[in-house]
């Protein structure tokens, strides 16, 4: 495990982090979402692997369940949702030119952070 991130919604494992990709292991906690937000140097592959989470893409709404994937393309605006009892889990692959959580433009946020974080 390279890193270990604590959120208010989860939690976030970083599994591998290369020139090139990053991987990640995420847990949404029942009735909690991410922020609704869109990057300027990656696209995102998203895996349901435990759960049905609730994705908004671009002001559309899409179910995903276990076993299921979407792609997030670099720049589209997108946010995660758990409005079930149980958490949800995702495979997050990152591909692009750049990976840090400053490259994370919240345009809503439940939790009003202000950082990039």
């Amino acid at each position: 495990m390279l890193e270990i991130g604590e959120r208010p919604w989860g939690k976030y494992y970083v599994l591998e982090d290369e020139e090139h990709y990053k991987l990640k292991r995420i847990v949404v906690n029942p009735g909690h979402r991410l922020s609704y937000q869109y990057h300027h140097h990656r696209q995102e592959f998203w895996t349901i692997v435990e759960g049905q989470a609730i994705v908004i893409l671009d002001e559309q709404e899409y179910t995903v369940n276990y076993g299921e994937s979407i792609f997030i393309p670099q720049g589209a605006r997108h946010r995660i949702e758990n409005r079930t009892s149980e958490v949800v889990v995702f495979v997050e692959v990152q591909t692009g030119s750049y990976f840090g959580e400053d490259d994370i433009v919240r345009i809503e946020d439940d939790y009003e952070r202000t950082d990039k974080k």
